[in-house]
This record gives structure tokens, sequence and C-alpha cells, in this order.
């Protein structure tokens, strides 16, 4: 299998797996009356399809431990089990977040479910594999987190009538939020490293996207029944109805979130004098929320008629982000 050599090709897959996890959510803008949930079945088989190319390509080159198909049937039931298991926390925390958004906002859903992910996750990865210098990781998680709350603000500055913080919508924007910080420490528990053997980021990312595929099917239609939003049920026919461009964006959106979701695995077991650990792999891929805050003002001009005060807030979350990003890629540096 390909892994990173050196820091600076760990630290570039990092960065990918940020651009992609805040980028593939552009997809859907493609896909205009398209129901999130229809939307979201050729998400899943993206993603798994996905998973299988990096398997046969760079799971399969390259001299750094077994190959992808050797990997894949040696792996031990337990981290075969942990990855399938992550993969179905990662699947019910996307779905919530995302009826989160709609019922209560992004100002809402935002830091609530994103900055308690990210919070949930660096700590909860770090206490299973720590890793890198403690004071620069958290640091750098707390300048992030704060990026994300002044995000979420000019968010709520922007709309003149935002939407109201039901408690339904803060519910679910905590249950999704410590859903997904944990997704990836269940994932990556039986990941092999330097010091533990067992299965490469490559096997792993195949189990894990099987179990974001399997859950999908109960999941995504008890949500179609019971949309959580409070809009009416999804109608399945409305599926075989949309243009081919609608389902292949789908499949193209969860292509991207696989390449970051692998680009992250490896990067996090990238075998270097100094260990990156899940905890700053998972950090710095968290960074999503800004990259997807780029997309929206600088491509499809969310903040165009906003306020000068929502502009503000803009930039100094920039500013944090880029503190908070910086430190944690230091942190296994010193």
């Amino acid at each position: 299998m390909l892994l990173p050599a050196t820091y600076q090709a760990a630290l570039f897959l990092m960065i990918l797996s940020m651009v992609c996890w805040g980028s593939w959510a552009n997809t859907l803008k493609l896909c205009p009356g398209f129901r999130f949930q229809l939307f979201y079945w050729d998400y899943a088989l993206g993603l798994t399809i996905a998973a299988v190319v990096w398997g046969l390509t760079a799971g399969t080159l390259g001299h750094a431990g077994p190959t992808f198909f050797a990997d894949v049937a040696q792996a031990p039931l337990g981290p075969i089990l942990f990855a399938i298991a992550g993969g179905i926390v990662f699947n019910i925390a996307n779905l919530l977040l995302v009826a989160a958004i709609d019922i209560a906002g992004l100002a809402v859903a935002f830091p609530v479910g994103i900055g308690l992910a990210l919070v949930v996750g660096a700590v909860s990865s770090y206490l299973v594999s720590p890793a890198a210098n403690p004071l620069l990781l958290f640091a750098g998680v707390a300048l992030v987190t704060v990026a994300i709350v002044l995000d979420a603000a000019a968010y709520r500055k922007r709309e003149s009538n935002a939407k109201e913080a039901t408690t339904r919508g803060i519910v679910l924007s905590l249950v999704g939020g410590l859903l997904m910080g944990g997704w990836y420490p269940i994932t990556t528990h039986g990941l092999g490293n330097a010091t533990h053997p067992g299965p490469g980021p490559y096997a792993i990312a195949l189990y894990f996207a099987l179990g974001v595929l399997l859950s999908t099917i109960p999941a995504n239609l008890l949500l179609m029944a019971k949309p959580l939003d409070g809009k009416p049920p999804v109608d399945g026919s409305g599926y075989w109805r949309a243009p081919l461009g609608w389902h292949l964006a789908g499949l193209f959106g969860g292509a991207i979130w696989c390449i970051g979701g692998v680009a992250n695995f490896v990067a996090s077991v990238a075998q270097l004098s100094k260990p990156i650990g899940p905890a700053v792999s998972y950090s710095i891929g968290q960074g999503a929320t800004m990259i997807s805050a780029l997309w929206g003002v600088f491509i499809w001009r969310e903040f165009a008629g906003a306020p000068r005060s929502s502009k503000i807030l803009l930039f100094f979350m920039f500013i944090f982000f880029l503190l908070g990003l910086g430190a944690v890629a230091l942190a296994p540096l010193y």
C-alpha cells in the first residue's frame, strides 16, 4: 500500500481531507428539488465505490505493508466490527446533523453540532491513541471551535428572519454532534500503525464504507417515512424520476467524502519519526466547516447582501481558523 514517507506529504493528505469533507455538500446544490433522503442513496453508494477504487489503486501499489486484498482477507474480526460500527455511527450522525440544520438553521447546528463533534473527536481520539504535543493540539482545537462559533454568528447576522432554536433542533444538534465526534475513534480503534499491527487504512476504509452503506437502508427508509424536519414524507418514486445528472452528483458527493476519509486515515498512520496520530488528523480534517464557509462566501455568494457586521465576523473566523489549523499542524513536530 502507499503511505506518506514525510510529514509534508502527511500534512498534504490531512489538508486534502479537510477540503473534501468541506466540499462534498456542494454536489447537493446541483440537484434543486431533490430531497436529501433521495440524494443520500447515491451518496452512500458513491462513498462505497470510491473506497473500493482506493483499495484497488493506492491500497495495492507500493511496498509499505500488505496489499489491499491481503489486508482485507487477513483483518481480524475486532477491527472489522469497529470499522463497520464507525460507519454506522457516522451515518446516523450525518443524517441527524442535516435534519438539525433544516430545523434550527446553520447558526445553531454549526456551533452545537460541529463544534461538539470537533472537541469530542479530538479528545477521544487522543485518549485512545495519544500522539503529538497536547498543548498545541488542544489549543488549536479551541481556536478552531471559536472560528466555528464566529461562523455561526455570521450566518445569524446574515439572516433577517433566523430560525428559532427549537428544543428539537438543539437536541438533534447535540446528539448528532456527539455521534459525529465518536465515529472516528471507533473506526480507527483497530487501525494498524508502527507500534500496533493491524489492518491498514485502505482496508479499514472499505469496512467503514460498508457500515455506511448497510446502515443507510434502515436509517434512510425511516427518515423518508418520518422526516425529522417536519416536512411531508418522501415519495420513493421520486428517486427514479430524478435526472441522471442528479444521481451522478450524489455518487460524486460520496466519492469526494471518501477521498477525504481515506486520506485522513492514511495520514494518521504515517510511519514517521514522530507519529501524527488520529487526534491531529481528525482535528485538521474537521476544519472542513471553514472550507464549507469559503464555498458559501466566494462561490455561492451567500453573503453578498449581508450586513457589514456579518462580514467582520467572517474575517475573524478565518483568522482564528488559520491560527488553530497552524497550532494543530505543528503539534506532531514539538
